[in-house]
């Protein structure tokens, strides 16, 4: 298997690396876990140390990563530079709680003492996607690592030289030696990883097909498994909303990440009585989005991450055209060098179509009428994915009983769904299961110890 570093920008091969062979696989195994018995064995407040340590390099690399991420998967510079300071973040939060969040805690019963402990689990390992080349491996292998295990990272095919830079930001950061190890290996491998006994957790984010066929065979294992599996998110805008608030933050939901996000807005579904408003400012917004090279510091849109993610999103488009959705501004393919899809809106889009139950990886909103509250919250639950979802109204009391109606992991109200490292992130249905960030995320990778004493 390849792993294959191209710039999208304009369709240049960089570098090509090959995988590792099952010796040198095997090798691997072996220094994770002779890092993770150190790590185990050392106290919550060294590994929290080694967080700030990380958070330095972090900063000190910051527009080096950047660049790289910008390169080898198109983001923009800006959007790179604030995924990275957001990793950050990460670091400061669990070097501040976790020894809170793990210490013993006394239960009180019949006998004379019951301790709950938290121990770690081994290795765990993280089969990332290219959408966000750093903060989705740093979300899960932070709070892995501080919880006392050791980690093994299979990151994109598309991102060799991002996985390589991450696993050094480690090595610079000094973490004891292979307690954060990058792997490019095959898919037979990461099926042999899952099958290794010394392997006690998988860590998953990418697309439901692959999700499916992991958890499967970790499960055939009994290893836990944490899985984001991406998501279709509404974003709900009733007649009493604020529309121009509404539509700026479901433009720039839609377009982050050259509208290749999991927890984008990726169906508008607003009330027919604001929809014409409503439209009128979106295409207003998306006419003046930059497309160009994600190193400029002007881009906002880059361009997709590979030609077949490219010609995908465009067929769909063509298929929700077919059955009667509108294409109001771009949606087409920019006759240049490289993935580039001009940034647009489909109108009128309704269930049936491949823009309203499938993700559209790329930078086009749909937008569905919904004919009152109730219409709008059964649009909203007609999916198969339940990550995220958005509430945009001036009655804080309708959002709440709304909120409790939407069949999702995360609900914002009158604000931008995003993962916050004080909360935790994911999803239900097809979206996943398990929980990253805050202190439910550093729970997910621990056994959860009970010891009685008579």
């Amino acid at each position: 298997m390849k792993y294959i570093s191209q710039n999208p920008a304009n369709g240049k091969i960089l570098k090509t690396f090959n995988s590792i062979s099952d010796k040198e696989l095997e090798q691997k195994l072996v220094d994770s876990l002779f890092a993770f018995d150190i790590n185990r064995t050392s106290s919550v407040s060294i590994r929290c140390k080694r967080l700030i340590q990380l958070a330095d390099q972090l900063e000190n690399k910051k527009a080096e990563l950047a660049n790289i991420f910008a390169v080898e998967m198109g983001k923009p510079i800006k959007q790179a530079m604030a995924e990275v300071e957001k990793c950050k973040t990460v670091c400061y939060y669990y070097a501040e709680h976790s020894k809170e969040i793990l210490k013993d805690q006394e239960i009180e019963t019949s006998f004379s003492s019951s301790i709950v402990q938290y121990a770690p689990l081994g290795i765990v390992m993280g089969v990332m996607p290219w959408t966000y080349p750093i903060w989705q491996v740093i979300r899960f292998a932070i709070p892995a690592l501080v919880a006392g295990n050791s980690v093994i990272l299979k990151h994109s095919p598309l991102l060799p030289q991002s996985a390589l830079a991450i696993e050094q930001l480690f090595k610079d950061a000094h973490f004891p030696e292979n307690l954060f190890q990058n792997v490019f290996i095959s898919h037979s491998q990461v099926e042999r990883l899952l099958e290794d006994e010394r392997v006690q957790g998988l860590a998953f984010s990418g697309s439901l097909q692959s999700g499916r066929i992991l958890a499967a065979k970790a499960g055939g294992a009994i290893k836990k498994t944490v899985l984001e599996l991406g998501g279709n998110d509404a974003l709900i805008v009733l007649a009493d909303a604020k529309i121009k608030e509404a539509a700026e933050t479901a433009v720039a939901s839609r377009m982050m990440n050259n509208g290749q996000s999991c927890l984008a807005a990726k169906r508008w579904i607003v009330d027919q009585q604001v929809a014409e408003p409503f439209l009128d400012i979106c295409m207003d917004l998306v006419s003046k989005l930059v497309v160009d090279d994600p190193r400029k510091q002007e881009t906002t849109i880059g361009p997709l991450a590979t030609e077949g993610v490219k010609a995908k999103l465009l067929d769909q488009i063509t298929e929700a055209e077919s059955k009667g959705a509108r294409l109001m501004i771009g949606g087409k393919s920019i006759d240049k060098k490289g993935f580039y899809v001009e940034p647009g809106i489909l109108f009128d889009v309704k269930p049936g179509m491949q823009a309203f139950h499938e993700e559209l990886m790329g930078p086009v909103g749909s937008m569905i009428i919904a004919g009152d509250t109730h219409h709008a919250i059964e649009l909203a639950n007609n999916s198969k994915y339940g990550l995220g979802a958005g509430i945009w109204t001036t009655d804080i009391n309708k959002s709440s009983r709304i909120a409790k109606q939407l069949k999702v992991g995360t609900v914002y109200v009158n604000s931008m769904v995003q993962s916050n490292v004080h909360l935790p992130f994911g999803g239900i249905k097809n979206s996943g299961y398990g929980r990253e960030l805050g202190s439910y995320g550093l729970l997910e990778f621990v056994n959860v110890k009970t010891i009685v004493i008579k």
